[in-house]
């Protein structure tokens, strides 16, 4: 069997938030379904577009914007260059008009009430976030294509097992840690090294470089714009935005004028515990309140867990001097790594494992990066990213309101004070003591998301979305 060969740039993609599988998935099926229909030769005969929604993308749409997203998507806008300002004047006139720009040629009467279908009570079995497209033709014919959004920004057409990507000559083919500790012993590369070696397969090492700086600008721009961007999150629960208020209290002082000199002002605010805690927490804050208001951000290796790396790698930063390309490069390739390793063996999407498949892997994929980058040694990558997982297991996804931002947004704060947490631990501690392998808390995560309730699998079905009582506007 065709083994899965994932790069850096499957685990770190850039797009819109909110969610990268109810959010960014259904746009990148969208965009997939016009490609097919122009393939097919039928774009033109095209009269009338329905799209059906299923399971945990009707459940949650809404919420995360998948409606949106797919509109965009069929419009051909792409979430890599979009512009986030014009989203809501983009679906007010598709919506007031009753047309859609179909693949950016032509315009087909729409009717968003009873066109676009959410059907909360059908699922279909191959995942729970699956969506329906179909294309009525001028010769009377239908043209019909589902497609499922399975985590992390991937999607796979109805009939694909998702690994049609055309394979390569992999010099070091990984499926699991001990594949990937063994390649490390026996050359003597640390984890981002090998990851560097497996990329040059796809693509010249200058390209690979150049492509992880792209989305750590992406990072960079992110966690500055939350950081000085105030309000209130959209969506109706009208929660408050925080990390700019923390930014201006933490900063004080100190000025600055873009973000090379907020680093230097940050700094200057000394070492202290607390202050280093309250800034973690504030970097983290300020990626999930953009990601939360369909800002650009890196799945990392989702939306809704898109802050703990950006906010780990920032304190990395910061605090530790690690503000070189070399370093920042090396964070992020290994961390990609531990990212493939958990979708290969469990899954990265919250609608089939919870939130411990975003969250905790993220934290996973964080301390390992910070780990390495650090100086420690492969057995201590692995043992980091081991720790930190080994406390998400079980960890469920509650939102409320079908919005990513309570619990989300605090969570990814969590997830990236676990992440340094568990890399200090692994930087202190023999490796070859340690009783649980990465590849075992991999395989203990995939039984958990099985044995978990569906309600507890982003469709506000159970936890604390059915415990705190709120009243949203019809959307």
């Amino acid at each position: 069997m065709q083994r899965e060969q994932i790069s850096v740039f499957d685990i770190f993609k850039i797009g819109i938030g909110p969610s990268s599988s109810h959010t960014l998935g259904p746009w990148k099926a969208a965009q997939r379904f016009t490609t097919s229909l122009t393939a097919n030769g039928i774009l033109e005969s095209v009269e009338q577009v329905k799209i059906l929604l299923y399971g945990s993308l009707a459940k949650t749409g809404k919420g995360h914007g998948t409606d949106v997203a797919i509109l965009l998507g069929l419009t051909a806008a792409d979430p890599v260059t979009f512009d986030v300002n014009a989203i809501d004047s983009t679906i007010a006139a598709i919506k007031s008009e009753q047309l859609l720009h179909l693949a950016g040629t032509q315009f087909l009467p729409f009717n968003y009430e009873n066109d676009l279908s959410f059907l909360f009570f059908e699922s279909l079995p191959f995942h729970p976030n699956a969506v329906t497209f179909q294309a009525f033709l001028n010769t009377g014919k239908a043209f019909s294509e589902t497609y499922y959004s399975i985590g992390g920004g991937f999607v796979v057409k109805e009939g694909e097992t998702g690994r049609e990507k055309e394979a390569v000559d992999l010099p070091f083919p990984i499926e699991k840690a001990s594949d990937l500790l063994h390649w490390c012993l026996s050359t003597g590369l640390k984890v981002s090294e090998v990851v560097m070696e497996n990329e040059s397969a796809w693509r010249k090492e200058s390209d690979t470089k150049t492509g992880i700086l792209q989305h750590f600008k992406v990072m960079q721009e992110c966690i500055y714009r939350g950081c000085h961007t105030g309000g209130f999150l959209p969506g109706g629960l009208n929660v408050a935005r925080r990390a700019a208020a923390l930014n201006r209290r933490l900063v004080a002082a100190n000025t600055y004028t873009d973000y090379e000199s907020w680093v230097v002002a940050i700094r200057k605010g000394g070492n202290g515990f607390n202050y280093i805690l309250d800034w973690v927490s504030c970097f983290a804050l300020a990626v999930n309140e953009e990601n939360a208001s369909f800002g650009r951000v890196v799945t990392a290796p989702t939306n809704g867990a898109a802050g703990v790396i950006p906010a780990v790698l920032q304190y990395f930063i910061t605090f530790c001097d690690g503000y070189s390309e070399e370093k920042i490069i090396q964070f992020i390739s290994c961390a990609s790594e531990v990212g493939s390793i958990f979708k290969k063996g469990a899954t990265i999407s919250a609608a089939m494992g919870g939130c411990q498949a975003e969250i905790g892997v993220s934290s996973a994929m964080a301390a390992a990066a910070l780990t390495e980058c650090l100086g420690g040694s492969q057995r201590q990558v692995l043992m980091a990213a081991e720790i930190a997982m080994e406390h998400h297991l079980g960890l469920t996804c509650d939102p409320i309101g079908g919005l990513v931002q309570i619990p989300c947004i605090e969570r990814n704060t969590m997830g990236a004070i676990k992440a340094i947490t568990a890399s200090q631990l692994a930087l202190q501690s023999n490796p070859d003591k340690a009783k649980v392998s990465l590849d075992a808390v991999v395989n203990t995560m995939w039984e958990t998301a099985l044995d978990m309730n569906s309600k507890y699998k982003e469709t506000s079905d159970g936890g604390l979305a059915t415990n705190i009582p709120i009243s949203l506007p019809e959307c």
